[in-house]
């Protein structure tokens, strides 16, 4: 349904990216610099609870990143290449020689100081160095275009950083996790992470080792994508909407709920890597048996209670929703990244089949409020947006409070649930994807 685009149906004037001359929206000096200072204030924040609870501040992360071992290689790299949309060939060239070249120097120093092998300080040092040259040297539109995607580049950088102090967060703040909830009600999808890990072990190393590729490498993919859509954005074809919209209001959203519905995933509440806490290591080869009452499970201070919902479900399916206007190769790119997140968060013990629909479900809800803004809200969105809120709420509380329901009456309650989401799936279709009707325009 979703693997291509409709060809009866044009798409949205806002959505042609490079096919028409979009107006760029202008935020005045005022917005600017509250946008500034309001980054400041969260990364300061961040650095200020990451004293208090003993972790790495987004602070210090980013300090290792202009002159230290980068705490990721993928995310420096994945936002320098999204700020290089907004230059010229000429400048990306001598930016990614120059960034080459930096993080050259700093691996041969850091392999005579006997340091672990990373990249990732060339990308920071370089955007840094974009950002102060377009904001004191250029004028005009090529000043505009370049800050405006050199921020995007640096705003998805400054996003993990403070996602990973409020990963430390969750597991601060919530001593006690909701992994049993889960598990049982898990039973109505037919417990998919102990399918799905069992025919991971079966599958072989190879196939592993793919599927961790895709799960870790998700950023790539998603600049790749994003790139596309930007392509045109130094000819003034500014897109009204695209794929990093969506990734960072998931980014923003979902987090909130790991401290509102904290899970931590099969392979750690029953698993081998529960370190001593887990219920019972039986995953994935042995399905826990049914209980009488269902409790709460007290867990460490360390792991982050990052799975409900499942994040990398919403940003994958983000990715696979906004590559369907694209060429065949990235339509083809985005089904496999898709459907190669979802076979690894369940096969890797990461998460349980409820937090993927919890997941997807934000997903459709968020990309429903965002996109083809000049369309406006009519009854098609309103009742879209409506619906998406109702599926995730329903489905959390009575993932919480009817687990045990779900368990003993799996059928009717996994057709439910499955039939909700279905339902969630096509009005999302029909409303986004679907051809017009005959005769009308």
């Amino acid at each position: 349904m979703l693997l291509d685009d409709a060809h009866g149906r044009p798409a949205p004037p806002v959505e042609r990216v490079g096919a028409l001359q979009l107006r760029v929206r202008r935020y005045g000096p005022a917005a600017v610099w509250l946008g500034i200072a309001a980054a400041v204030l969260v990364l300061v924040a961040g650095e200020l609870m990451a004293v208090h609870i003993h972790a790495l501040g987004p602070l210090t992360s980013l300090f290792r990143d202009y002159a230290g071992t980068p705490k990721s290689a993928t995310t420096p790299w994945a936002g320098f290449l999204l700020a290089l949309v907004g230059i010229t060939w000429r400048e990306r060239a001598i930016a990614v020689a120059a960034a080459v070249g930096l993080d050259l120097a700093f691996v041969i120093v850091r392999a005579a100081e006997g340091h672990k092998f990373t990249v990732g300080n060339g990308p920071t040092l370089v955007l840094t160095a974009l950002a102060v040259l377009a904001a004191t040297r250029w004028t005009g539109e090529r000043q505009r275009t370049a800050l405006r995607t050199i921020a995007l580049g640096a705003l998805l950088i400054l996003a993990t950083k403070v996602g990973d102090i409020w990963l430390d967060v969750t597991a601060w703040a919530t001593p006690q996790v909701l992994d049993p909830f889960v598990q049982q009600a898990d039973r109505a999808l037919g417990n998919p992470s102990w399918v799905a890990g069992q025919a991971l072990d079966a599958a072989g190393p190879v196939v592993s080792g793919i599927l961790r590729w895709v799960y870790f490498e998700l950023p790539v993919a998603a600049i790749v994508v994003a790139v596309w859509q930007l392509r045109d954005v130094t000819k003034g074809a500014w897109p009204r909407h695209y794929l990093v919209r969506t990734f960072l209001a998931i980014g923003l959203i979902g987090p909130i709920f790991y401290v509102i519905f904290p899970v931590v995933g099969p392979i750690l509440a029953y698993g081998p890597e529960g370190h001593g806490l887990e219920v019972a290591d039986v995953w994935p080869n042995i399905v826990p048996p049914l209980s009488n009452s269902i409790d709460p499970l007290s867990f460490d201070g360390i792991t982050p209670r990052n799975c409900m919902p499942s994040l990398h479900t919403a940003w994958a399916l983000s990715l696979f929703i906004h590559s369907r206007r694209g060429p065949l190769w990235l339509r083809w790119g985005g089904a496999f990244w898709l459907a190669g997140t979802l076979a690894a968060t369940l096969g890797f013990g990461a998460h349980y089949g409820i937090d993927l629909i919890v997941g997807a479900t934000l997903c459709l809800t968020i990309e429903s409020v965002l996109r083809d803004p000049g369309r406006g809200w009519d009854r098609q969105r309103s009742g879209l947006v409506a619906l998406g809120i109702a599926t995730f709420t329903g489905v959390l509380l009575c993932t919480r409070y009817f687990a045990a329901e779900m368990a003993q009456h799996p059928i009717p309650f996994g057709v439910a649930l499955l039939g909700v989401f279905a339902g969630l799936v096509t009005a999302f279709y029909v409303t986004w994807f679907a051809p017009a009707p005959a005769g009308r325009v």
